[in-house]
């Protein structure tokens, strides 16, 4: 029995998610361990690194799985390139330790949430919109109030009796790219839509409705006050990196 890694990058926009549901409802994880139960002549069951929401996009998700197959590693992974949508694609396929686990051996995750101020067509779907002119120097600066850990219930949608709500976060900013506003955050785990509750209620304060230290404040007292429980649109969201 062999423990393999691949990572994979994904369009997200017609999944409802990355985790499996059922046969009908399609999912990224449904269609990945579909095509390489094909390949491989054996039922896969897969873990993630991260379970990606509805419409979210992977620059690189890392997932693991058991088999027997004496498969090459490198034919496995065309072929599954072959059988795949065009809009997943894995790579760097490697043979990992009996005791690799994508999700616990992770040790930092990255997301990037790409965000226009105008429309466009072209770029729909992969970039949320803001639809008016956003103030980027005040959303740093409640951007600066998330290093270190805190308790992100109320920038989440995990159930509400749920206990370990800690997340550490290392680094985020907003930077400016050609037009587009790019929202970088590390941690060493993220809750239900964390991110999209971050970003959207960055962008009410972009917008003015919020003040910084009114963002500041929800965040160290978890209680809604002022600032919207929004989450931002899927589309700009992208699951960026995983350290081991």
């Amino acid at each position: 029995m062999k423990n393999i890694r691949l990572d994979v990058e994904y369009d997200g926009t017609d999944y409802c998610g990355w985790q499996r549901q059922s046969e009908v409802i399609p999912t990224v994880q449904g269609e990945l361990e579909r095509v390489l139960s094909r390949i491989l002549q054996e039922s896969i069951a897969l873990t993630a690194a991260g379970r990606t929401d509805s419409g979210v996009h992977a620059r690189m998700q890392v997932v693991n799985f058991l088999t027997c197959s004496a498969m090459e590693l490198s034919r496995m992974a065309h072929a599954c390139n072959a059988l795949l949508p065009s809009v997943i694609r894995v790579s760097n396929p490697q043979v990992a330790a009996p005791d690799f686990h994508t999700r616990f051996s992770a040790r930092e995750r990255e997301y990037r949430y790409f965000l226009l101020e105008r429309p466009s067509a072209l770029r729909y779907r992969f970039t949320g919109c803001s639809n008016g002119v956003l103030d980027l120097a005040a959303m740093q600066r409640a951007a600066d109030f998330l290093p270190g850990v805190h308790d992100f219930r109320v920038f989440s949608r995990e159930p509400s009796g749920k206990d370990d709500l800690l997340c550490r976060i290392t680094e985020c900013e907003w930077l400016r790219e050609n037009g587009t506003l790019v929202f970088r955050i590390r941690a060493n785990r993220f809750l239900r839509s964390m991110v999209r509750y971050l970003v959207g209620a960055m962008i009410a304060v972009g917008r003015g409705v919020v003040s910084p230290e009114e963002f500041g404040a929800v965040l160290e007292s978890g209680v809604p006050h002022r600032v919207p429980q929004v989450p931002a649109a899927p589309n700009g969201l992208f699951l960026w990196d995983v350290t081991y």
